[in-house]
């Protein structure tokens, strides 16, 4: 029986492991193969990637310097706009999702070096135990 390039069931499939769906207005995203001991910090990353991304975004706005340039640097600017020419225009940083998925990159691989210690692995699932234990449902306040 042929198969559409496209089946959706195929597109959806998941390979043997343990995945998280994040699903929000307008998206998802995947990750696959995770330890599940980090689901629920994942999780909570992704949840706070936005907010993060926006307080990135406020804090990377341009504003004018407090103190003017000197005559040196004004110098030293122009020098370099010459060498590059129309190459400095070229010159960018990451975006700020880039940023923002470096950091939850960077607090996921923090938290598999952490979790090797016992002590911090037992606090971790007491950490669980508690936020489940206090979560609140809906309608209830």
């Amino acid at each position: 029986m042929p198969v559409s390039e496209y089946d959706s069931e195929f597109i959806d499939s998941f390979t043997k492991g343990t995945h998280l769906i994040v699903s929000y207005p307008g998206g998802q995203t995947r990750k696959y193969n995770i330890d599940p001991n980090y689901a629920a910090m994942i999780a909570a990353a992704r949840v706070a990637e936005d907010a993060i991304c926006r307080a990135i975004g406020k804090a990377a706005e341009l504003r004018p310097p407090t103190t003017p340039i000197t005559p040196a640097q004004r110098r030293a600017w122009q020098a370099l706009a010459k060498s590059f020419g129309s190459e400095l225009c070229t010159l960018q940083g990451l975006s700020i999702r880039d940023i923002a998925e470096a950091g939850v990159q960077a607090m996921q691989t923090e938290a598999e070096k952490l979790m090797q210690n016992e002590s911090v692995r037992q606090a971790y699932e007491q950490f669980q135990l508690l936020c489940k234990l206090t979560q609140s449902k809906p309608n209830q306040k």
